[in-house]
């Protein structure tokens, strides 16, 4: 072995023992990897300065302004924990907790059952699958927009079309975008409108399950409603759970529609103000970006916390084809 073979790395040195006719096979493969590796880098450049930019850079400065008092206008002043302990005492925050929560809890289940209650009358067999499929998911791609936030305001108005089908029965309608009892019903009924995604998620899962199977339980006697019970929810259950999961995460981000309804308030009587909304107020309304940001957190861990739950209590309901 050369006195300098030592030094080399253990990829050149298998190189540098190998015989001399061989040796120059093995440098130009080396150099072939080598070559493909920084291929691979340059290619994936462009993610890493996204990744860096604009995810972890934010995230980041998120954390950082959160332990400070930030106006936008002037330069960031440390503070420690002083946003966080504003927090226990601040009861407009926990409001918009409360009617966050309320809406989480029962906009994602009615948006689930209604999907998956689609989704099984779509899997009948019906003629035009695929274009009833696409009008039913078209409510996803618009839930976030601003135009349908309107309408929606519109339709539940006082001249909307919500009070003028109850007159043709002889009832009086009111502005139920207006109502401090209602308001919030308004979301969770636009929330659960959206269910294209869950549902094409869900029929996707329902034409996975074997035929075999309720051809084998009808020949016991089972029903459509015990075959469906025993049967369809049970493997079902992975899709439920990937779609609860993901649901859940995106009715807490939820902003656009409690923004237009409420006109950017969170009314009547905060009866709207989902936690985004406040944190909007405080951001960019109030120019806390300081506490806006602890706030951000805060969603974070909240989503985080709820997330972990889910996992965990998974193992006891959701079942899989080999179990």
């Amino acid at each position: 072995m050369s006195p300098t073979s030592s030094t080399l790395s253990p990829e050149r040195q298998d190189v540098a023992d190998e015989p001399p006719q061989d040796r120059k096979a093995g440098y130009t493969k080396y150099s072939r990897r080598r070559r493909d590796a920084i291929t691979g880098y340059l290619f994936l450049t462009p993610w890493l300065i996204g990744l860096l930019a604009v995810t972890l850079g934010p995230i980041l400065a998120s954390l950082y302004l959160s332990f400070t008092d930030y106006s936008l206008l002037k330069p960031p002043k440390w503070i420690g924990l002083a946003n966080f302990e504003e927090m226990l005492t601040d009861t407009r925050l926990h409001k918009s907790l409360l009617v966050t929560f309320q809406y989480v809890f029962i906009s994602v289940p009615l948006q689930l059952l209604m999907a998956l209650g689609l989704a099984m009358l779509l899997n009948q067999g019906i003629r035009g699958l695929s274009f009833y499929r696409s009008v039913f998911y078209l409510p996803s791609l618009l839930a976030g927009s601003v135009s349908i936030a309107i309408l929606w305001r519109q339709i539940f108005g006082q001249e909307g079309l919500v009070n003028d089908a109850l007159a043709l029965i002889g009832i009086q309608g009111q502005s139920w975008v207006a109502h401090p009892d209602f308001a919030l019903g308004t979301l969770v009924l636009l929330n659960g409108w959206t269910f294209g995604a869950p549902m094409v998620i869900f029929l996707a899962g329902l034409r996975q399950i074997p035929t075999s199977y309720y051809e084998a339980a009808a020949v016991d006697g089972a029903g459509r409603w015990t075959s469906f019970i025993h049967i369809t929810l049970p493997l079902l259950t992975p899709i439920i759970f990937f779609n609860l999961v993901l649901q859940v995460i995106g009715a807490f981000q939820s902003f656009t529609q409690a923004f237009v309804v409420s006109g950017g308030t969170g009314g009547p009587a905060d009866s709207t103000l989902l936690y985004t909304l406040y944190l909007y107020d405080e951001g960019f309304g109030s120019f806390h970006m300081g506490y806006a940001s602890a706030m951000a957190w805060l969603l974070l861990l909240i989503i985080g916390a709820l997330t972990a739950i889910n996992f965990l209590f998974a193992k006891k309901w959701v079942f899989y084809g080999d179990e």
